[in-house]
């Protein structure tokens, strides 16, 4: 039987892009189809408001990719990429004026911290230290890990809430906000389990890279990738929806960039009964309601660290947070939510025209709410950054059918492919030997409903890919 391709990869987002990369690396004859115009998914950069304003339609922030193990040795330096550090990495405003700021420092960090410095410094640093060991076991399936000491140390401080983690370490209410603002990223409420793991390795990679983001918009980072895989000999089709495999070339390997929702619609896989009722089963997560602004000033945070940092966490005690995330967690929406705010113009003049900025940012909401958050995200702001209103020259609003709409994988607004609680955390999309491979050995799953989850790394991409060449390929 004569194949066209050895592997075709079905949606260009991140990780279908590493896929992709990575086989074509090891001699496979590859193939990318994409059903829009451009590369990208979430990770792509457009006018949303005005001419000559720049903003993110998804991803904004983008440490995991700068740090991811794949993607750093790619040297896509040379194909176009080039990164911005702001001054700080993320800062966390309060009430009174105050803020606590996350530097890739971790004594200039901690050394805001008062009673709290050796506790942050005794939970951090042997975390930081070992890294490089670390990130591997961390960014892939559950195996057996590289490193099993270092691995346990770290599961026992992972594995908790980010509540319980906090009371353990720190006795100071600003400090517990402050990790809350990283660990809220997981769109988990405080108290489950695991919340604490992404308050740890986030807070890790501001204090060991920064949060950096591609200079002139997301979407740079893909144009980068996409010149790379066509560098060693990559072909990739745009405007080209897939709804069955026998619409696509005759492939030895299928590998699909999609979550588990969409792929059991793809006609022609062949899935067996007990997998497609699994796979029936996957979670998804809360949704988000996404905001853009153009502005005629940069804000005007209280703070003065927080005119310094690419990101601010608004949630200014650590009581809101918990309200925030518990309740949307409930399918409800708290009047003071929390919000994450990206300022890249700051930093990067190529965003906005002369003397004038853009702003990002979003507040999670139930999965699939459509419900209107401005007021409530432009309240957060000027709570913390009084005339902030007034700078608005034009906003852009997308809820969570209108990035349903944009990116087919945002189901209900759930922008990290699926629930990162416990029970999906390494297990996703269902409980596997291999999550990446389906019940018809031909085709796999690299999206983010694998492992290692959500996040702009292309870790999940690698690792199907990886699967596909010692299965099929010998490699």
């Amino acid at each position: 039987m004569e194949y066209e391709f050895d592997a075709i990869i079905i949606g260009s987002g991140i990780n279908g892009i590493s896929a992709a990369i990575q086989l074509q690396k090891n001699g496979l004859n590859t193939l990318v189809t994409e059903q829009a115009a451009e590369a990208g998914g979430s990770t792509r950069t457009e006018a949303l408001t005005l001419e000559g304003f720049k903003h993110d339609v998804g991803s904004a922030i983008h440490p995991m990719a700068y740090a991811s193990p794949f993607l750093k040795g790619l040297d896509l330096e040379s194909h176009g990429l080039e990164w911005v550090f702001p001054e700080i990495a993320f800062s966390h405003p309060f009430a009174d004026g105050t803020a606590i700021s996350c530097y890739d420092d971790l004594e200039k960090t901690s050394n805001q911290l008062g009673d709290d410095k050796a506790a942050f410094e005794k939970l951090f640093q042997p975390l930081l230290d070992n890294w490089e060991d670390l990130e591997h076991d961390l960014l892939g399936p559950l195996g057996i890990p590289g490193h099993p000491l270092e691995f346990l140390k770290f599961g026992f401080k992972a594995l908790p809430s980010a509540k319980m983690l906090t009371e353990h370490y720190f006795k100071n209410e600003k400090t517990r906000a402050f990790f809350y603002g990283a660990a809220a990223h997981s769109c988990l409420p405080m108290d489950k389990l695991a919340s604490s793991s992404f308050g740890l390795v986030l807070s890790i990679m501001a204090l060991k890279y920064n949060w950096p983001f591609p200079k002139g918009g997301a979407s740079e980072l893909i144009k980068a990738l996409i010149s790379y895989y066509r560098s060693i000999g990559g072909k990739i089709g745009y405007n080209r929806k897939v709804r069955s495999i026998k619409e696509l070339p005759r492939s030895e390997t299928y590998l699909f960039d999609l979550t588990p929702k969409q792929l059991l619609e793809i006609e022609g896989t062949e899935f067996s009964s007990l997998y497609k009722k699994r796979m029936s089963a996957y979670k998804y997560g809360p949704g988000v309601f996404k905001m853009d602004w153009a502005l005629k000033a940069p804000i005007p945070f209280l703070n003065e660290d927080c005119r310094k940092a690419g990101t601010i966490h608004i949630g200014l005690s650590t009581e809101e947070i918990e309200q925030s995330e518990k309740l949307v967690d409930l399918g409800k929406m708290y009047d003071k939510p929390y919000v994450l705010l990206a300022q890249h113009s700051r930093f990067d003049n190529t965003r906005a025209p002369d003397n004038m900025h853009t702003a990002w940012a979003y507040c999670h909401v139930p999965h699939g709410c459509d419900d209107d958050q401005t007021k409530l995200i432009e309240d957060q702001i000027e709570r913390v950054a009084p005339g902030f209103k007034e700078l608005i020259l034009a906003r852009s609003t997308k809820n969570a059918s209108a990035l349903n709409r944009f990116n087919p994988n945002i189901i209900g607004g759930d922008i990290n492919g699926g629930k990162q609680d416990i029970s999906q955390l390494f297990t996703r999309p269902i409980a596997k030997l291999s999550p990446y491979a389906t019940s018809n050995k031909r085709i796999y799953i690299c999206s983010s409903s694998t492992p290692p989850g959500g996040g702009v790394h292309g870790m999940c991409g690698f690792h199907a890919a990886q699967k596909v060449l010692k299965d099929h390929f010998s490699v």
